[in-house]
């Protein structure tokens, strides 16, 4: 039985349909990630399930008792205590005790991780307000919880911490992301809004991974539908060519069906249609060798130092990735290449005549009774791009916006839409190096994937941050990791970065195992690799005490933070969370590490 199930629902927004009849349900241990591109409907129908906006025809079916949280994209917060905020969700629970709703809210604050109840929610950071606003949500036990691209503005940390969290949720979710890796890791179901679709939505059982070869073999199986029906009715429209006196002889149902096939016809050709984002940055086609190069960079933040002896040099086609915790020092790091400040120890030297272009990541906002016309092309009717003129209305198609809306004051865009429009006015600025702060904020899949190919075919430098893992990895020739215990270190690619991450956190909680065992597991031949030494026996043989004490461990601090005496102390809630989550990353590295030795036994 569904917990939720929507029947024929459609909306249009300003005369323009964003959906139609679309039909489907939520079921208990759903875990659904929803994709589109940009104006596809996504946050209108996030809200319509919410309950916070009708359709315009079908209906919305709800059990009588479910509970639906909604997070939005963006919450603003007053200058409030986070136990205030949560005690006014609880307002409406009637049979809840004030000891009770006190008990609740400490837990649900040290399960996302805030150590005091007392902080004030408008000093928070963005990252740390999506978890307010994921908590306010959760006080209330929903059944269904509903996010509004919860990782836009959050940092590598809160991403990461953000998946970990869902992928233990008791409850069902619906997630709207353009954050690959994310959907990869956190859903076992996906969902795509689309006009490409028959119904204009197209589900999948499964991982995102799962979603792209069904996607892609629906679609391929479309465009060949497509082939066999235009073949089909080349012949009908023959017929139909033929002297009319003859056609009065023929079925009046073939004419008929004949008019069917050419009006299915013409709906597969726009379904298939590929409407993507024409982006490809400009390069002046330097040919120096260096175009920058950084000597023992160091940087303080007050009495913080956020990194050291950093050396870099720029060359044409290298691409650098930019990865750390938050506070590590990426964008300060992008502001000492572009020369905005000044590093403490340490060089910045730029070839003669270099052109750089800087993305911030904040992207200094345009007024918003701009029109978009004025924003597409400042000084006038057309733009110069390559040394060509290209009018506005060819420029505008070509970031998918329809020139009959260039007279749409920039405050009207959504989010992805006022994305598009400031990759457009940094790509008529030729550049030898782009740095690019967050670039993929607010950008839907399809003009991800075309941003990544145009940044792939630039010939120039670039230095990229971002926490979308999947473009990193695309992009990315070469890793830099700020805020790691050693000294700055470099990266083939992100993966490798994870798994050293992965490697440091694991050695905080592992209590390390002898010298003399670590010397003797040391293999020193391909052959002995396979087999296991005496010290793996002893470890595997060991293993599974370990991990009957780490599940033990686990159960016994659940206990505790379930506790209601123990939720009234916040500090020693915080560390028994803290220490839960330590638990459980130990537990999956000991099954990883399991069925490795295991392997061995064989």
């Amino acid at each position: 039985m569904s917990l939720l199930s929507c029947q024929t629902i459609s909306k249009s927004y300003g005369g323009r349909q964003l959906f139609k009849e679309l039909s489907f349900g939520i079921f208990r241990g759903d875990k659904l990630g929803l994709i589109g591109p940009n104006g596809s409907g996504k946050s209108t129908f996030l809200k319509i399930l919410a309950g916070l906006e009708n359709p315009d025809e079908g209906f919305v079916a709800r059990n009588k008792t479910l509970r639906i949280g909604y997070v939005p994209q963006e919450t603003l917060f007053p200058a409030r205590s986070l136990q205030d905020l949560l005690l006014e969700a609880l307002e409406q629970e009637k049979h809840l005790s004030l000891e009770n709703k006190q008990t609740h809210i400490n837990i649900t604050l040290s399960k996302l991780g805030f150590a005091d109840p007392q902080t004030l929610a408008s000093s928070l950071s963005g990252g740390w307000q999506k978890r307010l606003a994921i908590a306010i949500e959760l006080v209330r036990d929903p059944d269904i919880l509903l996010l509004d691209e919860p990782t836009n503005h959050l940092d590598l940390e809160g991403v990461i911490w953000l998946e970990q969290f869902l992928r233990q949720a008791p409850f069902a979710y619906v997630v709207i992301s353009h954050d690959r890796y994310f959907l990869e890791h956190i859903t076992n179901r996906m969902m795509e809004l689309n006009k490409s679709y028959p119904k204009g939505l197209f589900s999948v059982e499964g991982s995102y991974s799962n979603f792209l070869e069904k996607r892609d073999e629906f679609l391929s199986g479309q465009v060949q539908q497509e082939r066999s029906l235009a073949s089909k009715v080349r012949r009908e429209v023959e017929w139909l060519k033929q002297n009319p006196k003859a056609r009065t002889t023929k079925s009046q149902s073939r004419i008929q069906e004949a008019q069917r096939l050419i009006g299915e016809l013409q709906e597969l050709k726009t379904r298939n249609r590929d409407s993507k984002s024409q982006l490809d940055f400009s390069s002046s086609k330097r040919e120096s060798q260096k175009l920058l190069v950084a000597t023992n960079l160091t940087k303080s933040m007050g009495d913080r130092l956020l990194f050291a002896g950093i050396d870099l040099t720029l060359s044409p086609g290298m691409r650098l990735g930019v990865v750390g915790l938050n506070g590590s020092g990426k964008t300060t790091l992008l502001r000492l290449l572009a020369g905005e400040l000044t590093p403490d120890k340490g060089t910045v030297k730029q070839a003669d005549g270099i052109k750089l272009v800087y993305f911030d990541q904040h992207r200094a906002q345009l007024p918003g009774d701009t029109t978009l016309r004025r924003a597409l092309a400042p000084e006038g009717d057309t733009v110069y791009y390559r040394n060509q003129s290209i009018h506005v209305n060819s420029w505008c198609r070509r970031f998918l916006f329809s020139p009959d809306r260039l007279d749409l004051p920039f405050s009207q865009l959504s989010g992805g839409e006022k994305a598009r429009v400031h990759i457009a006015r940094l790509m008529l600025q030729p550049a030898d190096i782009l740095l690019l702060d967050e670039p993929t904020n607010d950008l839907d899949i399809p003009t991800l994937e075309v941003l990544e190919n145009s940044l792939q075919d630039f010939p120039g430098a670039i230095v990229l941050i971002s926490h979308d893992r999947y473009m990193l990895d695309q992009i990315s020739n070469l890793i830099l990791g700020l805020g790691t215990q050693s000294d700055t270190i470099l990266f083939a690619d992100y993966r490798q970065w994870e798994d050293f991450q992965a490697q440091q956190t694991t050695q905080k909680t592992e209590v390390p195992k002898e010298k003399e065992e670590k010397k003797e597991a040391a293999p020193k031949s391909e052959e002995r690799a396979r087999k296991m030494t005496y010290a793996e026996k002893r470890e595997w043989e060991q293993m599974e005490n370990k991990i009957l004490a780490a599940e033990q461990e686990i159960e016994r601090l659940q206990n505790c933070i379930h506790d209601p005496t123990f939720a009234n102390q916040p500090i020693q809630l915080q560390q028994a969370c803290q220490e839960l989550d330590q638990q459980q990353h130990l537990l999956e590295t000991l099954y990883q590490r399991w069925q490795e030795l295991e392997l061995k036994t064989k």
